[in-house]
């Protein structure tokens, strides 16, 4: 996939914005902590909480403002005014100036990204072709969750946090760098102007009106329920509960990648036999197994929990990946070309929503009930999703294109 110049070109410019993000990770944890001392964690969670929201409120009518804007002054525009927060963050004395600067780097993300993925389609116009260039996308992601925190510790035996700001501009300068000497293809404009509101609230009709969409929206509450406790309560399960050290966390947190990247990696050519439905079904019966799996490791001997600790998150991994990778072939699927950006939009928006509803529940719940009880609360929610899901996409529903024309939506 790589060989293709256009795509290579926007694969790339994803990779060095996703270092960028990690860096900014790492970066934005050690300045809330120079600030707010013992107090950190609570500023990163409202960090946390204003992103969600800003990827759940702002990406829609971000989308619908810029509808008729040419793609790449969308993607230019947000990756500079994403540069320019990232080298202002260093300059912050107060946890006021972190929340505003937070608020409009994330909205310029929740611009950025919906866009950027709405435009590979028509880089890649061959089926195939595309999910090979899904799974490349996948296993960026997991990579970076992998290596940025590593890039950053090894940065800092050299540089202040504060640079690590830099770094973070300089991914999206080199993104937005990569993006401007790319030829892009066309979009069409949509052929009539319709009301504000009613161009917000489009990508969310159309996935409630088709029976694949709405399959993909229960199984995005699927996906929430796994990854929230993984990324909540990794370290509690290892330090706190398992005794184990940082490296145990990232090991931990490895295994869950690991789990990711496997599926990403075998997905292009386990989906040219297995028909979409199955492929991301088989996440969906994963992901509450387990959750309930989950439930043990507390219970048992440490060096035993450990083993299952690792082993659990290794599957939580693929499951999670059985349904992220292969996604965004229904959004291609089931999208005309004038309206793939608003479901793209869409669907960004609303599986980012369901972490506001998961984050709290592995974190406030595991507080208050424990782990055990966290994990078959949120296998319970994932179970749930999951039915809804197979009950709104019927086996008999066709995944392609020709599904937007059925007559039983």
């Amino acid at each position: 996939m790589l060989r293709h110049p256009q795509f290579r070109k926007l694969f790339t410019a994803q990779v060095v914005a996703l270092v960028g993000t990690g860096l900014l990770t790492v970066a934005l944890g050690l300045l809330a902590y120079e600030i707010a001392g013992g107090q950190a964690g609570a500023v990163l969670g409202t960090a946390l909480a204003i992103k969600m929201v800003a990827y759940v409120a702002v990406a829609p009518v971000i989308s619908a403002l810029t509808l008729r804007l040419p793609r790449r002054l969308v993607l230019v525009s947000a990756d500079a005014v994403r540069a320019l927060i990232a080298l202002m963050l260093p300059f912050v004395h107060h946890t006021w100036q972190i929340y505003v600067l937070i608020a409009l780097l994330q909205s310029a993300s929740a611009t950025f990204t919906p866009a950027f993925q709405s435009l590979i389609p028509s880089v890649l116009v061959d089926e195939e072709d595309y999910t090979r260039g899904l799974s490349l996308s996948r296993l960026a992601y997991d990579l970076e969750s992998l290596l940025s925190p590593m890039l950053a510790a090894a940065l800092l035996t050299v540089i202040s946090y504060h640079s690590l700001f830099v770094g973070t501009a300089a991914g999206f300068v080199a993104s937005a760098l990569l993006v401007v000497t790319t030829r892009l293809p066309r979009l069409a404009p949509p052929q009539r102007s319709a009301p504000l509101l009613e161009r917000i609230t489009e990508g969310a009709r159309i996935m409630l009106d088709r029976p694949v969409l709405r399959g993909l929206l229960a199984m995005n509450m699927v996906v929430a329920a796994a990854t929230a406790l993984v990324i909540v309560n990794t370290v509690v399960y290892v330090r706190d509960q398992l005794g184990g050290s940082n490296t145990g966390v990232a090991l931990a947190l490895g295994c869950f990648g690991f789990g990711s990247m496997a599926v990403a990696l075998s997905a292009p050519r386990l989906l040219r036999s297995v028909p979409d439905r199955r492929f991301m079904m088989t996440g969906c019966v994963l992901l509450p197994l387990g959750l309930v799996a989950a439930s043990l490791p507390t219970l048992l001997p440490r060096s035993a929990g450990a083993v299952l600790l690792a082993l659990t998150w290794v599957l939580l991994g693929a499951g999670t990946s059985l349904i992220n990778t292969p996604s965004a072939r229904l959004l291609r699927a089931q999208s005309e070309p004038d309206t793939r950006t608003a479901v793209f939009t869409a669907q960004f928006s609303l599986s980012h929503a369901c972490f506001l509803i998961t984050y709290p529940i592995a974190g406030k719940l595991g507080a208050l009930a424990g782990l055990p009880t966290t994990a078959i609360v949120l296998a319970a929610l994932a179970t749930l999703a999951a039915t809804i899901a197979a009950r709104a996409w019927p086996a008999s529903a066709p995944a392609g294109i020709e599904a937007v024309t059925a007559a039983g939506r």
